[in-house]
């Protein structure tokens, strides 16, 4: 009896390394998925910090025209022509987070957009997944200059001018036309032709926020 316990002792113990050695290999394999996913969540991070930096760049140099005109203001406010002159921020951002950027690019339709896409610096790093040791993690954002506001003529009645002034001059009545300023989410203002020094901050009608890509 003795002899038959050992011999099944003896042929159950190799059954329990393997056991061992699977269940070993599957925490090591959870470990570096764990390690990939954090790594993919280090890249998505580099990505939007550089489509927002890239974004607000291109915003903060928008500026408003030295004269007034209905049309060209009304472009302004819906939105301006981007090109990559920005993409230098959004590169500096992915430098501060570990990242380089592969590609950036902006667009006017369907908004004014940036889209970035980054590589983290560092591998996933070593593991039981041998692919790992090599392979670094990518992602991409997109953030949109979206307009707050929108150019609409005043229709309140305009101050009189004086009679003796009153020659029928039509260069002169379309000087005291008046237009506003209509704002979602900040006050809305009136446009004074002769006072434009008095206008708000381009970078105060405009929001800079990450979207789907």
């Amino acid at each position: 009896m003795i002899v038959r316990r050992t011999r099944e002792a003896g042929q159950a113990f190799p059954i329990y390394i393997m056991v061992v050695a699977g269940l070993l290999f599957l925490a090591f394999a959870y470990f570096a998925v764990g390690q990939a996913s954090m790594k993919r969540n280090e890249a998505q991070t580099a990505a939007d910090a550089a489509a927002l930096a890239a974004a607000q760049d291109a915003r903060d140099e928008w500026s408003w025209p030295g004269v007034f005109d209905f049309g060209e203001w009304d472009d302004l406010l819906s939105g301006q022509e981007i090109g990559s002159g920005s993409c230098s921020a959004g590169e500096s951002l992915a430098s501060q987070n570990d990242a380089r950027q592969l590609t950036c690019y902006g667009a006017l339709s369907p908004e004014a957009s940036y889209t970035v896409t980054v590589e983290t610096n560092k591998t996933v790093g070593s593991s039981v997944i041998a692919s790992t040791k090599t392979t670094k993690a990518s992602a991409t954002a997109r953030a949109v200059i979206e307009p707050r506001c929108r150019i609409e003529e005043d229709t309140r009645p305009a101050p009189s001018l004086p009679a003796d002034d009153d020659d029928g001059d039509t260069e002169e009545a379309e000087e005291q036309k008046a237009y506003k300023v209509v704002c979602d989410d900040v006050d809305d203002f009136r446009i004074d032709p002769k006072n434009l020094d008095l206008l708000p901050d381009l970078a105060d009608l405009f929001s800079v926020h990450l979207a789907d890509n």
